[in-house]
């Protein structure tokens, strides 16, 4: 089973390559990625990094969290599962209804 880790701190100039080169040393790594802004494509000074083990992923992240990267201090910790994202999507004008007793 993989670990993911996130590593916050990145530099602007950090891309997915160096992010892999620096946690490569600790174990097989699945993934890295730096995630970037959609609209700029700038880098949001935040990634994550998918080891196949786990292990490697503690070892990494105990020995990752306060180095230096590309000039700044890295903070590294396991990836907490995202939470759902409420769905629906609507569009409508909000406030009361029309019909009925909600009158404004």
């Amino acid at each position: 089973m993989s670990k993911k880790l996130f590593v916050g701190g990145l530099a602007w100039g950090t891309d997915d390559m160096g992010l892999r080169d620096a946690f490569e040393r600790f174990g097989e790594v699945s993934d890295a990625k730096v995630i970037t802004d959609r609209e700029t494509g700038r880098s949001r000074g935040f990634g994550f990094v998918t080891f196949e083990n786990p292990s490697d992923a503690d070892q990494a992240m105990e020995q990752m969290n306060g180095a230096q990267l590309d000039g700044r201090t890295l903070n590294v910790n396991e990836a907490a599962e995202r939470a759902p994202r409420p769905g629906g999507g609507g569009g409508g004008r909000g406030g009361p209804s029309r019909g009925g007793r909600d009158r404004w």
